[in-house]
């Protein structure tokens, strides 16, 4: 994949769909959720959405309400990309631990 930080958007699974079906509220969000399931560059979404304090939509898989509350939970965080990507780093090396080596 391109270089995420510069122009993670390109590769965003929501890149051909309607904006309006992202930018949608009540029970209609748990469908524009799921165009970000299985999205290569959720967590760069999800973080510009949290840095640029991004209000409404569906971003990296949150919604507005889900965002606010990480962003109450969490006030101090500075950089939500550094955080998201070390926690990303941190899991795909716990990941790679827990695979038993192979047998040749």
């Amino acid at each position: 994949m391109a270089d995420s930080t510069d122009i993670w958007w390109e590769h965003a699974a929501c890149r051909t769909t309607d904006p309006d079906e992202l930018f949608v509220e009540g029970a209609a969000q748990s469908s524009a959720k799921r165009v970000c399931a299985g999205c290569e560059v959720r967590t760069e979404c999800l973080a510009h959405a949290l840095d640029q304090r991004i209000e409404h939509g569906v971003w990296g898989g949150m919604t507005e309400r889900e965002r606010r509350a990480l962003l109450r939970r969490r006030p101090t965080v500075a950089s939500w990309r550094h955080l998201l990507d070390a926690a990303r780093t941190e899991h795909r090396q716990a990941t790679r631990e827990d695979v038993p080596a192979q047998v040749s």
